[in-house]
């Protein structure tokens, strides 16, 4: 059977995904909200996050979120992050960038410049591939359609501007609820949705009965 590819991304209410673990992630465009989810985070949700790991068996990442996780999580042996950071330093690592970095996390290996073959390459050696945080990235595979299930964690708050995995002038994308989790003590939510092509066709409110 065909692997999967899974997005995972934590989101404001109104669809930041930019730079959620601290101010440095990403400035781009000024940013000044780098690092918002680290108050709203709690044992709930991390839980979640680490539930979602235990079938992955390779990851999939832009070049700057692996920039960011390569000089992080090789680090992380002991303390509270030890099962995600053994999770994440035990399996494959496929980076997507366009030109040639040095990559030193153990077992890490450059995606091919075709996206869709690269994807189709990684179906066949993997059952459960995950892409984590990269929001351009994310967002090539999902205007291209090479996604399997969307994860989002949304938090309780309002960024205003910042990067989205659906841009204002992004592709059209029709989904399905496939899971919703209870809100976590801190008031996020776990939203998990199936692609389903486009979206359905529009109607006219005012002939329902």
């Amino acid at each position: 059977m065909s692997g999967r590819i899974q997005i995972d991304l934590f989101s404001s209410l109104d669809g930041v995904q930019q730079a959620p673990g601290g101010p440095d992630e990403d400035t781009t465009d000024g940013f000044a909200f780098g690092g918002w989810q680290a108050p709203l985070i709690g044992d709930d949700d991390g839980a979640q996050v680490a539930d979602g790991m235990k079938g992955m068996d390779a990851l999939l990442l832009g070049r700057r979120t692996y920039d960011i996780f390569a000089a992080y999580w090789p680090h992380q042996g002991n303390g509270s992050e030890a099962d995600i950071a053994h999770a994440l330093n035990s399996i494959p690592k496929y980076v997507a960038s366009r030109g040639n970095p040095a990559l030193t996390w153990a077992d890490s290996h450059l995606l091919g410049s075709d996206l869709a073959a690269a994807v189709a390459d990684l179906r066949d050696r993997h059952d459960d591939i995950h892409v984590i945080g990269s929001i351009d990235f994310a967002r090539s595979l999902v205007t291209e359609g090479l996604f399997d299930q969307l994860n989002l964690w949304i938090y309780p708050v309002v960024l205003g501007a910042g990067k989205r995995l659906f841009p204002h002038d992004g592709p059209p994308v029709g989904l399905t609820l496939l899971s919703a989790s209870p809100a976590s003590k801190k008031g996020a939510v776990l939203l998990s949705y199936g692609p389903t092509g486009a979206p359905p066709a529009t109607g006219d409110m005012t002939t329902q009965q």
